[in-house]
């Protein structure tokens, strides 16, 4: 890297090149990665397809056990889905929301139940909630929604 004598001394970031801001914009235009955490395979496979073709990356987990094991392998995780009922893997939906929360506090997360609405302490602070079954439309709102908020 040369120097201008006119110009201040630039600063490099750990790992960032001089074509930092090119990779920074990449970044930006890269698709949403979403944890999607759902038991039945069926629903999965649909969300997943719909998330896909809506421009998300989707990485699928069947239980929360799993989910966390994803989350403590990748850093690009930018928001998780998960569904509430999940009989495998040691905790539910609402308690992996909960731990995602105070573990990932910049993802954000997104609580999907057929089992109706959630009660005041089962979602941790800023999650949102969507009741099953949704409109595959609605869904794609919210959860660009919640990117768009998280950032």
């Amino acid at each position: 890297m040369t120097s201008d004598p006119d110009r201040p001394p630039q600063e490099l970031l750990h790992g960032e090149t001089r074509q930092g801001e090119d990779l920074r914009r990449e970044e930006a235009d890269a698709p949403p990665v979403v944890l999607l955490v759902e038991d039945d395979g069926l629903l999965l496979m649909e969300a997943a397809d719909t998330l896909a073709e809506a421009g998300f990356t989707v990485l699928e987990a069947p239980h929360a056990d799993q989910a966390l094991a994803v989350l403590e392998s990748r850093a690009d995780v930018e928001v998780l889905m998960t569904d509430v009922d999940m009989p495998l893997g040691s905790m539910n939906g609402f308690a992996l929301a909960r731990l995602v929360s105070r573990r990932w506090p910049r993802i954000p997360v997104l609580v999907v139940s057929g089992m109706g609405s959630p009660g005041p302490h089962d979602m941790p602070p800023g999650a949102r909630f969507i009741p099953k079954p949704y409109a595959p439309s609605a869904l794609v709102r919210t959860l660009h929604a919640t990117v768009r908020r998280a950032a």
